[in-house]
């Protein structure tokens, strides 16, 4: 695939005042990107999970007034939608570019993907490299290292998943608006790859769960 990655101003456009102005940007410069990644990793993300993905790419329909402080496109087993399954995303906010599995606060299987990760916990602890992120709430660019999380953060973090209506949890990597590897396409493809390699077995307790519900 011809990608040449993410440049500055790329990210500069979640700078841009106003709503119609900031969408404007966001399609004509960072939605064809997030297009070409959709069509790019969805035969990759079927082959590794064993189900047809699908991407969606953010449109952002419902916002009247306040404009988007990121976008994205997501990965999910269905051509409906995504935000009620565990699935996958690749995004900006102005600070960085991420890569993520998540389960956000849609999902009706939450309680039970909180009981299969608490069960697993020793395995998904070793398993996550030191440098990934862990994320209770997608709409924000603040992220916990994996390296600061213990058993006991963890276990934080699933109850608040089972208990709490709103509550998220998301895993994977951000990369810094000023890594020199975001303009270089070839290395950004594999790097995406890798991560998503290493977030599949969080996708697979997830589908677990999805299919027994």
């Amino acid at each position: 695939m011809n990608f040449n990655g993410f440049t500055e101003q790329d990210f500069k456009v979640f700078n841009i005042q106003g709503l119609d102005a900031r969408m404007e940007a966001i399609q004509n410069q960072i939605r064809p990107k997030l297009e070409k990644l959709g069509e790019y990793f969805a035969p990759t993300l079927s082959a590794a999970t064993g189900d047809e993905m699908f991407y969606h790419t953010a449109k952002h329909a419902r916002r009247t007034v306040n404009p988007p402080d990121d976008t994205w496109v997501a990965f999910a087993n269905s051509k409906r939608g995504y935000k009620k399954l565990p699935h996958f995303q690749i995004g900006l906010f102005e600070s960085h570019l991420f890569v993520w599995f998540a389960v956000i606060y849609e999902s009706p299987i939450k309680k039970d993907f909180a009981k299969i990760l608490s069960e697993h916990q020793g395995e998904v602890l070793k398993q996550i490299p030191d440098d990934f992120v862990w994320s209770v709430d997608h709409t924000k660019p603040d992220a916990i290292p994996h390296s600061e999380i213990d058993e006991e953060t963890f276990s934080k973090m699933t109850t608040r998943l089972k208990d709490i209506k709103r509550a998220e949890l998301l895993c994977g990597i951000h990369i810094p608006n000023h890594d020199q590897i975001l303009q270089d396409g070839e290395a950004l493809l594999s790097k995406m790859d890798q991560t998503f390699h290493t977030l599949t077995p969080l996708y697979n307790y997830a589908s677990k769960v999805h299919a027994s519900s």
